[in-house]
């Protein structure tokens, strides 16, 4: 048995553990109640601001409206963003397209052909290359901001595929000159190729179908995603420009325009379809990216904030907000202190304990969980269809834990990473394949460990079961699943693969 000390010790940073993933789980709670009280009155409004700005403001006065697109090597999908985009329902005189093309292989042949049949049919398209990409995505739009002639200015990812309505169903909301930016609801273009972007689909849907809704029907601190949304150049500006210190220069220009007291909104009604990551590895880039960039933008910008005169709500939101991806180490220290505190004497003397930890795993564990569920039935008809994924979702949320944590960690700890873009290959249908395409993204060192884990919380269920804990069993199974999950679509995805 532990002597006193080690088995207090173990007890703390189980239960610091433990309580932390317990207080993210019920913020989602609180999303969820925030969203139910909002709801009637936000879903209404768009259609009163779009009747209402289409009445009254001539054609003539509508806003010039610049449109971004930047571009890293997007050979699969850039004739299909430049297209959708020069399909807009909008006064051609009325709006100019940028292409911000750092590339470095054929997309800038591509490019340019585009844009120049484009141009032939009466677009104005400019096109910039940088040879060095000097602050990656942040910097290269702001080299194009230096020449956009908008007062509106739109961003899209390169593995978007904007609707023809878009401008006309989010310029209205510019008439308020207290709106400095507008996010749109990211669509799914590909979510029924396989089981995970089938749960990608239904996480992303539970960020935008219930947090991103109640964050900005509510008046908390939102976040624009990066693409599908719309800026005001004078908020970008005012509020300092965008900057390529955080890997999540969307999420930190946001912070810092809400601090100069521009209101952001969000708008669930336009949809804006995309393409999910369709490799394991693709996918874990991505979370890296943000997962890293939260943390980074959160000691960019959290101190300001707490010396802000915004409400104690307000502030306190804003903290799980940008904190949100410590769940993930938070995860790995309740899995890493499970057999330790199984073999302390006294933890498993009564029912008390176990119960405890039981309901507080429940209650953490089941928060997104219901979040992402109730996405699925305000967003879907057949959502009694799509639920079902559900357990893959956990699987991915839990397995993900390793490479998320070595994110958050690289941030705290200032260490440097490339920013390195989530590759696009044209997926849309299940008989699309990407194998035999370029930019793939290799096998890592991460998935030994997630290897590793996984190993680890299947002694430790072994173990509980043995000694008849049944209890917090069913927690180590989700872990179990998850760890192995992730670690064998790595190598599956992975294994042979080379980045080109």
């Amino acid at each position: 048995m532990m002597t006193d000390n080690i088995q207090y010790a173990w007890l703390i940073i189980y239960l610091f553990a433990l309580m932390s993933l317990f207080i993210y789980g019920m913020n989602c709670y609180l999303l969820l109640i925030f969203y139910f009280l909002k709801s009637p009155a936000a879903l209404r409004q768009h259609q009163e601001i779009k009747e209402k700005f289409f009445r009254n403001v001539p054609r003539q006065d509508w806003p010039q409206v610049t449109i971004q697109l930047p571009l890293y090597n997007e050979r699969y999908v850039v004739k299909r963003l430049i297209q959708s985009v020069c399909r807009f329902d909008y006064p051609k005189e009325l709006f100019e397209i940028q292409i911000l093309d750092d590339s470095t292989d054929d997309t800038v042949d591509i490019a340019k052909a585009v844009a120049g049949e484009m141009m032939r049919q009466g677009f104005d398209i400019g096109y910039i290359h940088r040879d060095e990409r000097t602050g990656f995505k942040a910097g290269a739009l702001k080299e194009g901001l230096k020449y956009a002639k908008g007062e509106l200015v739109g961003i899209f990812d390169a593995d978007f595929i904007p609707n023809p309505q878009f401008l006309k169903e989010t310029v209205p909301y510019f008439t308020d000159p207290r709106i400095g930016m507008l996010q749109t609801r990211w669509g799914h273009i590909n979510s029924d190729y396989s089981l995970l972007t089938r749960a990608q689909s239904m996480g992303i849907d539970g960020h935008f179908g219930v947090e991103q809704a109640a964050r900005a029907w509510c008046g908390l601190f939102m976040n624009f995603n990066g693409t599908a949304g719309i800026w005001r150049k004078k908020t970008i500006e005012d509020a300092g420009g965008w900057q390529a210190d955080t890997l999540t220069e969307d999420l930190d220009l946001s912070y810092r325009a809400q601090l100069k007291g521009w209101k952001l909104k969000f708008v669930s009604d336009v949809v804006c379809p995309a393409e999910v990551p369709v490799t394991i590895n693709a996918f874990k880039s991505q979370q890296h990216r943000w997962a890293k960039g939260s943390i980074q933008t959160a000691k960019k910008n959290l101190g300001k904030l707490f010396k802000s005169d915004v409400s104690p709500l307000i502030k306190f939101q804003a903290f799980m907000h940008l904190t949100h991806y410590m769940v993930h180490p938070m995860m790995l220290l309740v899995v890493l202190t499970s057999i330790p505190m199984l073999y302390s004497q006294w933890f498993f003397d009564s029912l008390a304990y176990p119960i405890m930890i039981f309901t507080l795993l429940c209650l953490a564990t089941c928060g997104p969980s219901s979040m992402y569920l109730f996405s699925q039935r305000v967003l879907y008809r057949d959502w009694k269809r799509r639920i079902k994924f559900l357990p893959f979702l956990m699987c991915l949320g839990t397995g993900i834990a390793v490479n998320n944590t070595k994110a958050v960690l690289e941030a705290f700890l200032n260490i440097n990473s490339g920013f390195i873009r989530t590759p696009k290959y044209g997926i849309k249908k299940k008989e699309d394949g990407w194998k035999s395409k370029h930019y793939s993204i290799p096998l890592n060192a991460v998935s030994i460990l997630e290897f590793l884990l996984g190993l680890y919380s299947l002694s430790g269920l072994i173990l509980f079961l043995f000694f008849s804990k049944y209890l917090v069993s069913p927690f180590l199974i989700i872990y179990t699943s998850g760890f192995f999950y992730v670690f064998f679509l790595s190598v599956k995805h992975g294994y042979g693969k080379r980045e080109s």
